[in-house]
């Protein structure tokens, strides 16, 4: 975090504006969130940073039933700068990152969050620390088999649980990432552990490409429902004008901590989005007087096409709502 370094990225990104392709600068920096967001610059720097804080804040919400964590850190971040973005995600070819957990988890709840993805099958790398001793740096796992249980054990909520972390990331404020992994809802692969000595391959599956091929073209696998899912909302959400990167986002107080609930608005003030997302494994009933629903216009849940009517708004275990007054 050199001033050369920003130098550099200065340098790049006006490359970048003079080239003849269009060319969006991403950087990758894996560090608190000051430091993440002075790669902004004064937009002159990179166009999109990496949202780090995302897959352990989502992970921990889902897996603990909670998104008071998630919420707070939420309402704290501030917009990206106009034609800038943040790049969100929960998984990538590496693990799960605790570092950019601290000061936002206790260590009591980033102990129990280990915990549970170690009895999912995952697995924890260390790093160094000054004093000789060692601290979590990563959680090696897939995020399909990360969410495979909660703090209180397996359910029968997986499926849903997973398509509620990456429907948050569609929709917050920014640009959707999906790891391909992700996407195809591969489990940890153990024995690439072994084979290759190293935690990160239990998440770099390397499938034979007619094996996947014949797991996706049966719409009853794991690995076809979760794609079909996952396409079927991006193309939903191509459409929303609302859920532009720099569309308008505020946190919504819902007044309960099983909800994380966003509001969305698109740079023309004629779309809003109220994005709910039940983390937890209850029902959870919302009340319509905590959303800022314009009396004379008509409400719809985009994601089921209901209308909504009611005085109160009620999620299933991990059902999200994505509420809108035009679709």
């Amino acid at each position: 975090h050199l001033p050369q370094t920003h130098a550099i990225v200065k340098l790049i990104r006006l490359l970048c504006d003079f080239a003849v392709e269009p060319i969006v600068l991403l950087t990758e920096t894996n560090v608190p969130k000051a430091e993440n967001l002075s790669y902004f610059g004064k937009r002159d720097e990179a166009h999109v940073i990496y949202n780090f804080p995302l897959p352990p804040l989502i992970l921990h919400a889902l897996i603990a039933g909670t998104a008071k964590h998630l919420a707070k850190w939420q309402r704290s971040m501030p917009p990206a700068p106009l034609g800038c973005a943040y790049l969100n995600f929960t998984a990538s070819h590496d693990g799960i990152g605790m570092r950019p957990a601290e000061g936002l988890l206790s260590q009591d709840d980033q102990n129990a969050m280990i915990e549970t993805v170690k009895r999912s099958g995952g697995l924890v790398s260390m790093r160094a620390l000054p004093d000789g001793g060692q601290a979590p740096y990563e959680l090696n796992t897939t995020y399909f088999d990360a969410l495979s249980q909660t703090l209180d054990g397996s359910d029968d909520h997986h499926f849903d649980r997973f398509i509620c972390s990456q429907t948050i990331v569609m929709s917050l404020e920014g640009i959707p990432a999906f790891y391909i992994h992700a996407l195809l809802a591969t489990p940890n692969d153990q024995d690439a552990v072994v084979h290759r000595g190293m935690n990160r391959a239990i998440n770099r599956h390397r499938w034979d490409y007619s094996e996947l091929r014949a797991k996706l073209d049966a719409p009853d696998s794991t690995h076809a429902k979760v794609m079909k899912a996952l396409l079927d909302r991006l193309r939903l959400r191509k459409a929303q004008a609302a859920f532009h990167p720099n569309a308008t986002q505020f946190t919504v107080h819902t007044g309960d901590d099983r909800i994380l609930g966003l509001w969305r608005q698109s740079l023309d003030r004629r779309q809003s989005i109220f994005a709910l997302h039940n983390v937890s494994s209850e029902t959870v009933t919302v009340p319509v007087s905590v959303l800022n629903l314009i009396e004379d216009e008509d409400w719809v849940d985009l994601l089921v096409g209901e209308p909504i009517r009611e005085d109160d708004i009620v999620l299933a275990p991990y059902q999200c709502r994505w509420i809108s007054n035009s679709g």
